[in-house]
């Protein structure tokens, strides 16, 4: 069993950042790889960006390359999403979720366990 709890959403103008974090619980983190997904009011729920258990692996979206970046530290049990370069568009609940080994997926079914998410709020 693993708990996310995702923090660092806000309300920011075009063009800034944020820095979103997802604390999980358990000693077994190193074992999940993970993701980022978002919801926009209305609209399904998107991939984002996904680690693999070592850091070794990330993946995009392309709307979101060379602005937003996927890390985890593994002795914090923290992954997180550096964003830059926000856009109106980018608005929306942002959640960190877990799958069981190594490689991450993009699909959101792949994985097994959700935080709640942290809402992203960007204004024109």
């Amino acid at each position: 069993q693993v708990q996310l709890v995702e923090s660092g959403g806000g309300l920011v103008q075009a063009g800034g950042s944020l820095r979103l974090s997802c604390a999980a619980s358990g000693r077994t983190f190193s074992s999940y790889a993970m993701g980022w997904f978002r919801q926009a009011p209305g609209k399904e729920r998107e991939f984002v960006a996904a680690i693999s258990w070592s850091g070794g692996s990330t993946y995009y979206t392309d709307s979101v390359k060379g602005r937003f970046t996927i890390s985890r530290d593994n002795a914090k049990n923290t992954v997180y999403l550096q964003m830059n370069s926000l856009k109106p568009e980018d608005t929306a609940l942002y959640s960190c979720a877990a799958r069981r080994g190594y490689v991450p997926s993009e699909y959101d079914s792949e994985y097994a366990y959700w935080g709640q998410g942290t809402q992203v709020t960007i204004s024109s």
